[in-house]
């Protein structure tokens, strides 16, 4: 009998679909078109797309542009993720010749844009809903059905065994990019929608132009053959459970980041955030979720592996919750957050170890001796290289660093200065510090 031997060899590769080029050290802007200015239209977000680049924004994400249901619209102007039509734009923001206006100027400063996509649902008032009612999910009773599991009453549940169904919403999608000259998706509860069905329209999609599509979704095999980027809920959560005292750095370690590392796609990208809006609407807002932990948490989530996101009004120091069914525009003014993005994210773009997926560098743990509070890891790629320690709790602590495979002289992100680091790095770390080096 013939066998292999070991040098021949080939495991399958997992991820079988090539990110845009532009992706692999993007960072992304989430849009609430509605609160993004007193006239939530889209001529407002236009107007701000020089601040947003100057801030290192590479890709702009609007929520739901299309039109809102009426039937069991919450609130007065409904939720955006109530979709009454697919291929219409919502007059609230403008008109379609505005929408093509956004699109060519965040193409201008050399930015992309991105669509959020509703495919589990719609409303109830979507034309699709009398036109084809055998695509929608039916009750016990034989009538339309809502989420089962949320209270999600303003919408209607899709039926993705319907294949009529599928090539509507395949060609929707495709309308956007062909039409409009987007570059990509943002789809909501992606998980909740067969992932054959995202895999095709992936390939369709990249048959007009290589996209990015992002889930809203953590499941690793959406990145086989669909998604470039999912969701890093696990990440938001075990940061605020230690903002909170109810976890602590060697449980991320231990836990979470070796998980990671060992078995997650490399060419698979997670998308981390400490807000969206989501998060913002219904659990509070990220001082309230982190406290004291706040800028630490913000930090570790730009330099660990994955794309960084911002949600519309951080950079601004957002400190309450926007309504999301009414408007609610947000405040803008000067704060420190700007600058703080701004510094690291030019280090993102310019730093090779932080770039995403498989362009960055992996995480790679540097030993210490309090792994209860502090957490530290080195990532470097072709020379390039970012040394991160994190004092994740509320204790000030002295710690020692095993840091014989790194010494050299690096760099000091924020202060400009210089720093030689030998053998042995000796830091008295207060409460929720960090320090960040790089060559």
């Amino acid at each position: 009998m013939n066998q292999l031997s070991p040098d021949s060899y080939q495991p399958k590769k997992y991820v079988r679909i090539e990110n845009p080029d532009w992706v692999k050290n993007a960072t992304i802007y989430q849009v609430n078109t509605r609160q993004f200015s007193a006239e939530g239209t889209f001529k407002e977000v236009e107007e701000q797309l020089p601040r947003l680049r100057k801030l290192g924004i590479d890709i702009i994400w609007l929520m739901p542009i299309h039109p809102i249901g009426a039937v069991n619209r919450k609130g007065n102007l409904g939720s955006p993720y109530s979709v009454q039509d697919y291929k219409k734009v919502n007059t609230e923001f403008g008109t379609e010749a505005d929408l093509r206006s956004l699109v060519q100027a965040v193409h201008s400063h050399g930015m992309y844009i991105i669509l959020d996509w509703v495919a589990n649902h719609s409303s109830w008032d979507n034309a699709l809903a009398a036109e084809h009612p055998e695509w929608y999910v039916k009750a016990r009773n034989g009538k339309f059905r809502s989420t089962l599991w949320r209270d999600y009453d303003d919408i209607i549940e899709f039926d993705y065994s319907q294949p009529e169904l599928r090539k509507y919403m395949t060609e929707a999608l495709k309308y956007w990019v062909r039409e409009f000259n987007i570059d990509g998706f943002r789809c909501d509860v992606a998980s909740f929608v067969p992932v054959d069905f995202w895999e095709n329209a992936r390939a369709e999609l990249d048959a007009i132009k290589p996209v990015f599509m992002l889930a809203e979704a953590e499941d690793k095999e959406l990145h086989r053959k669909a998604f470039d980027a999912t969701y890093n809920w696990t990440l938001w959560n075990h940061l605020h459970q230690i903002a909170r005292g109810r976890s602590n750095a060697k449980t991320l370690a231990e836990a979470y980041l070796a998980e990671h590392v060992s078995i997650f796609p490399k060419e698979g990208i997670r998308l981390n955030f400490i807000d969206n809006h989501d998060k913002n609407a219904w659990e509070g807002t990220t001082e309230a979720n982190f406290g004291p932990a706040l800028k630490s948490a913000t930090v570790f989530t730009i330099l660990m592996d994955g794309m960084p996101m911002v949600h519309n009004g951080q950079e601004a120091g957002l400190n309450r919750s926007l309504k999301f069914f009414d408007k609610d525009p947000i405040d803008w003014q000067a704060h420190q957050n700007a600058d703080l993005y701004t510094t690291l994210f030019r280090l993102k773009h310019q730093n090779q170890a932080l770039w995403n997926g498989r362009h960055g560098g992996e995480m790679v743990r540097i030993m210490n001796d309090r792994p209860d509070e502090v957490i530290s890891f080195v990532r470097e790629k072709i020379g390039d290289k970012v040394l991160a320690f994190f004092n994740l709790s509320g204790n000030e602590v002295q710690v020692n660093f095993e840091t014989s495979y790194d010494t050299g002289i690096y760099n000091v992100l924020f202060s400009g200065m210089q720093v030689e680091v030998s053998d042995r790095l000796r830091l008295q770390m207060k409460p929720w510090d960090f320090l960040v080096l790089h060559n």
